[in-house]
């Protein structure tokens, strides 16, 4: 079986001996991203899930920006 996908294997097959990561899926100004939980309380953006262009050249959606609930 061939899987044609921008998902990283790791996310399609999880490892069953791996503890859960807190990562979720976001929409940030109407751009899909994958972010992660800080104990600052705030999502850190993993990588942008989008397959439009103009959205990977964003400054506040890159990877490795902080995105701020309030």
């Amino acid at each position: 079986m061939i899987l044609y996908t921008m998902m990283p294997h790791e996310q399609v097959f999880p490892p069953s001996d791996v503890e859960p990561v807190n990562q979720v899926m976001l929409t940030y100004n109407g751009i899909p991203v994958m972010a992660e939980w800080t104990e600052n309380h705030e999502y850190r953006v993993l990588r942008v899930m989008s397959t439009d262009p103009n959205h990977f050249m964003d400054p506040g959606c890159m990877p490795g920006s902080k995105i701020s609930l309030s």
